[in-house]
């Protein structure tokens, strides 16, 4: 036996395995990187889908903004049990409201949600739609099923991606000086150098995500441990791990992060006084003017968190005796935390601190998983890195889709061979093509409908999400009635105009358009259409590709003239 026969044993054994694994579930896994990559700009694509919220344009002083927020609340909600505001911030133009009545149902559905315009406070009556919702929770719960069996799939298919990618650096030895060597116009070799170039390009990136996308579906596809240490109680579970202590201010900011928001903490609110407690901090005292007494509060927050703003004020027992302001920094100076801010609590009464809660102290290896599943979802990033983040996101993409085209080009001196294409290759190049352009021109459809469908149409957000997956299904029947050339080609040139031309429909379909968002600074409408336009320049750059390739193949096709020559006589 040759010294070396079992490291090339183990490389072609990578390869089987690399190959397999990624047309399994390459489809799968191009699908949740495309909508993922989207939702890192899932407040921009929410703004940009509401266009009745690009009217409201923010101030400069943040303080008068509140209080015209919280005079804005005392209209709709004054008998409610809390209030919770997001204030405005670069990706956000209006002030989110929520907001329990007393005896409300418990969880989500005894919540109330409203936007509020951040210069009148007056409530904007904005369209159905679930937005960049349907995406971001199609990148990791699919569609059309339960949470937990959604859930699974694609933590199984992601699972199979970190095989395939620890399997792809075995495989190929010489993967970074691959890196460095693009053949163009070689066929086979060219989209093999492709397929490796955008696997080195976003490696550290590619290894995150998928590592981190099993932290984040952990509690999912290993439940067992939890669920017998803790009796089924997912609540105390989550507080635990992430360093809560139950029952106290800690206990509601855990409940908080986990996604309740404003509902678990009005419940608080709105059940202790609901069991006849009433409070005798400012007993028989007349009800505080918030709108006032919010500014100087704002104050002392700026003097405390010099590098952050305020992003959210939570009002506890509004227009009652004992009412408490809450003020919440927007950001956090920390990944290991996974978000938590830092937080003060007045009295509205006297103006003065109450609390001042410390930050959330997770274990080591909670604040490990916080580091990476923060890193994840992008939610702490700036504007540069939420870019960074999207544009390594398009390569993951790319690499997927790269992987799953080389499968077919590879077996093109088989077909030939042959003299026929085989069902089942005929089969994976439709579904690629079906696929990989037909998804992006879904998701085009979608924001297309989004604008074009009546405001007042029955069932509407329902709607959209319907025509999504029927332009995902009429790409499908078009890759498989046109040559697959000719589909890849046409459907190209499809996606690119439908997404070049969404910040055209957006001013004329009642948003703000460019020459009106970037002098107001609406940063979240600019980075959605900016967004549109480099994916329309993606797909337009492939459609030229293919277009100025078939030039040369046509020309050849073509009898050559014969050449008259002129006899002189």
């Amino acid at each position: 036996m040759r010294p070396d026969s079992k490291p090339e044993g183990i490389r072609q054994s990578m390869s089987w395995l690399h190959t397999w694994t990624g047309i399994v579930l390459g489809w799968l896994l191009y699908a949740v990187f495309f909508t993922g990559t989207l939702s890192y700009f899932l407040d921009e694509v929410n703004l940009w889908m509401k266009p009745e919220l690009h009217a409201s344009v923010p101030g400069a002083d943040a303080a008068q903004t509140a209080a015209v927020a919280l005079a804005g609340m005392q209209k709709l909600a004054p008998n409610a049990g809390t209030w919770t505001l997001e204030l405005p911030n670069e990706r956000q133009t209006t002030v989110s409201a929520s907001w329990r009545d007393r005896n409300a149902a418990a969880g989500r559905a005894g919540t109330k949600r409203a936007e509020l315009d951040a210069a009148t406070g007056a409530k904007i009556e904005a369209r159905e739609t679930r937005g960049g919702s349907f995406l971001y929770r199609f990148h990791f719960e699919l569609h059309a099923m339960d949470r937990v069996t959604g859930r699974w799939i694609v933590g199984i298919a992601t699972m199979f991606m970190f095989v395939a990618i620890i399997s792809g650096v075995i495989t190929h030895k010489k993967i970074f000086a691959e890196f460095f060597t693009f053949r163009p116009r070689k066929g086979q070799r060219s989209w093999l150098d492709a397929h490796n170039a955008t696997a080195v390009l976003a490696l550290p990136f590619h290894i995150m995500i998928t590592f981190s996308g099993l932290l984040l579906l952990m509690g999912t596809l290993m439940p067992w441990g939890a669920e017998s240490a803790y009796g089924g109680d997912r609540q105390a579970y989550n507080m635990e791990r992430r360093g809560m202590v139950p029952g106290g201010q800690q206990g509601q900011q855990g409940q908080q992060d986990q996604g309740g928001g404003a509902g678990r903490e009005g419940r608080e609110g709105g059940g202790r006084e609901g069991r006849g407690g009433r409070s005798r901090d400012g007993a028989g005292a007349p009800p505080v003017d918030l709108a006032a007494a919010i500014v100087p509060m704002m104050a002392q927050a700026r003097a405390e968190w010099p590098d952050h703003a305020v992003g959210r004020i939570t009002v506890n027992r509004p227009n009652k005796p004992g009412t408490t302001v809450e003020l919440r920094a927007h950001g956090s100076d920390s990944l290991t935390t996974r978000g938590a801010s830092a937080r003060l609590v007045f009295d509205a009464a006297t103006g003065k601190i109450k609390e001042r809660p410390p930050l959330p102290t997770p274990s080591a290896a909670s604040a490990f998983g916080n580091v990476f599943t923060s890193a994840h979802m992008g939610r702490f990033a700036g504007p540069t890195v939420r870019w960074l983040l999207f544009l390594s996101g398009v390569v993951g993409t790319a690499m997927v889709a790269t992987g799953l085209v080389l499968w077919v080009v590879k077996r093109a001196p088989e077909r030939r061979k042959l003299g026929r294409t085989p069902f089942g290759h005929r089969l994976v190049e439709v579904t690629n093509i079906g696929v990989v352009t037909g998804l992006a021109l879904a998701t085009g459809a979608y924001f297309w409908l989004n604008r074009l469908l009546p405001v007042a149409m029955a069932e509407r957000a329902a709607w959209e999400i319907n025509g999504f997956f029927l332009a995902w299904l009429a790409a499908l029947v078009h890759a498989a009635v046109r040559p697959p050339r000719a589909a890849w080609k046409e459907q190209c040139i499809a996606v690119a105009a439908l997404f070049v031309l969404l910040p055209v429909l957006n001013p004329l379909t009642g948003g703000h358009g460019l020459s009106t968002s970037i002098p107001l600074g609406q940063a979240g409408i600019v980075g959605f259409d900016f967004a549109m336009l480099a994916i329309a320049a993606l797909f337009g750059w492939i459609a030229r590709h293919l277009i100025r390739k078939d030039r040369p193949a046509a020309q050849a096709a073509q009898p050559a003239q014969p050449v008259l020559k002129e006899v002189t006589p």
